[in-house]
């Protein structure tokens, strides 16, 4: 067992624990689980951490630390799986690079992979997403400097000592081999994820015919409702169904998600007696335009939008953004483009039918989990749940940022600040960062004049990440995580975004330039924690 626990602030109310091995570390995350301390609400497993989130109301990170200390775990214990068998094709970009890195050739390659045996050790990243261990040591390949944008469902991968199997497109810094058509990840299945914790895979060729990429039935389809409701007339970008999200759900390698500005969310749903749990939409950068089958009320938060009600007999209004709404039958709501923050949330009296996946009905666009994104042409039905009183007055929302603004962020430094020179710490918090085209609900990329250098050139082993976790790829230029961000990543994370500006960070738009602010940091004093 670890003779040694280090404890890293890893945000606001979390902190990283971590161990000598990955023995250790599952040893670990299983006795914690088992403990059930109070305020503890979640543990990421990673290859040799564990990501702990709390509750600030209920206990404190200290005396989770001492409690965590105070296990005597049993490292060793075998975990009993199945095997499984996946066949794939041998035809991925990196397959010459990791080759040639190995010193081998790419039949030699593909050989070596065939003949070693993998054991699932945790999930995490995506839904679906295996971390395996490997019994063959000289399969160790470093990850790509840079991440990609884009790779394809179904794409199997190395990175350090461990494989795993794309379940969705999403982004990341694996080095590809080739691919599968088996879904990793399938709702309809009984247990959606194909591969479990102490699950052995073996990998078999595939014929090339079959590698067109994987089935995946992640979104729920959206009912089609045949009565009347809130028709979408037009928009020009997919509208999301949100709530608060999927929390508790790490165990199956399932993120939070929910609204990227939780606030606005909050304060839309009060707006109209909404409990704070009903089902909104969000539209990103407006241009959205609805109807109104029935009487219903309405309120739009989050980024400021020119808000137009056109009633059905042609009169047309100017209204206010953040107060309720009330829509007659054939009234429609057009949404303009707002000059300031990039979301806004439309929620009505009543909340808004959608499928729910694990209790939520949130859309994660990096996971496909969730209900299918919204176009035009669609009805949305409502809920009619049983509300409070509407506010009779607009309420006034924190002024969002515009393209052109500077805006600062508070941050809590860690849990790998100490990977990066002290002239890069400098540069993050006295730099401005650009907000570039690429970002997204996962998160927004950053592009600074002077990139981060590392301290420490060593690859580092998957760990948790959080909501607000600033990663930096070796490129040096961060990714700044946003709802839906991968629940596992393998660079390291420089500082996390401040609880209180979570919501902020949610609404910087393209352009806009940051600039960090160090509130909290590393605490020498609990460190480390003999065993």
């Amino acid at each position: 067992m670890s003779k040694t626990l280090q404890f890293l602030p890893a945000g606001s109310n979390r902190f990283i624990v971590e161990l000598d091995d990955l023995e250790s570390t599952i040893a670990l995350g299983d006795a914690l689980k088992a403990a059930c301390f109070e305020g503890l609400k979640e543990v990421v497993p990673g290859a040799v951490t564990l990501h702990v989130s709390y509750d600030p109301f209920v206990t404190t990170a200290r005396e989770l630390y001492a409690q965590i200390s105070s296990l005597r775990p049993q490292a060793g214990l075998s975990r009993s799986g199945d095997l499984v068998e996946i066949p794939m094709v041998y035809d991925g970009e990196d397959l010459a690079f990791v080759a040639d890195y190995l010193g081998w050739s790419v039949e030699q390659l593909i050989r070596r992979h065939q003949a070693a045996t993998f054991t699932v050790a945790f999930t995490g990243f995506a839904p679906g997403f295996a971390y395996m261990t490997c019994d063959d040591p000289e399969l160790d390949v470093p990850r790509r400097d840079s991440p990609r944008v884009r790779i394809p469902a179904g794409s199997v991968a190395l990175a350090g000592r461990f494989c795993g199997v794309y379940p969705s497109d999403t982004p990341g810094g694996w080095q590809l081999l080739g691919a599968t058509v088996v879904p990793m990840w399938d709702v309809s299945r009984e247990q959606a994820a194909l591969l479990k914790p102490g699950d052995r895979v073996r990998f078999v060729e595939a014929a090339a015919h079959q590698a067109t990429g994987p089935v995946v039935k992640a979104h729920p389809a959206l009912h089609k409702f045949q009565g009347k409701g809130f028709r979408v007339v037009g928009t020009d970008r997919p509208i999301l169904f949100q709530d608060l999200g999927r929390a508790g759900n790490a165990h199956q390698g399932v993120s939070q998600s929910g609204a990227a500005d939780l606030n606005a969310l909050r304060l839309a749903n009060e707006l109209l007696g909404n409990s704070d749990t009903a089902v909104a939409l969000e539209v990103t950068y407006g241009g959205a335009v609805f109807e109104a089958e029935l009487p219903l009320t309405v309120a739009v938060t989050g980024a400021a939008v020119p808000l137009a009600l056109t009633t059905a007999d042609g009169r047309v209004a100017s209204i206010a953004c953040s107060a309720p709404v009330a829509l007659n039958a054939g009234d429609t709501l057009a949404l303009g483009v707002p000059s300031h923050g990039v979301r806004s949330y439309v929620a009505l009296r009543g909340g808004l039918v959608a499928p729910k996946t694990l209790g939520s009905a949130s859309t994660d666009t990096l996971a496909k989990v969730g209900p299918e994104p919204i176009f035009a042409s669609a009805v949305l039905q409502l809920a009619n749940d049983v509300c409070g009183s509407v506010c009779a007055q607009p309420i006034e929302e924190p002024k969002l940022p515009a393209s052109n603004d500077i805006v600062v962020l508070d941050v809590v430094m860690g849990p790998r600040t100490d990977w990066f020179t002290p002239e890069a710490i400098r540069t993050f918090t006295e730099q401005a960062w650009k907000v570039t085209p690429e970002s997204n609900r996962v998160g927004v990329r950053l592009n600074g004049a002077s990139a981060l250098t590392r301290e420490c050139a060593d690859e580092l082993p998957s760990e948790g990440t959080s909501r607000g976790a600033i990663q930096v790829p070796r490129n040096g230029q961060p990714v700044l995580f946003l709802a839906d961000h991968p629940l596992t990543g393998g660079y390291p994370v420089i500082a996390v975004v401040a609880e209180h500006h979570l919501s902020l960070a949610a609404q910087i738009p393209i352009g806009a330039r940051i600039r960090f602010n160090a509130i909290a940091g590393f605490d020498p004093q609990v460190k480390e924690t003999e065993r």
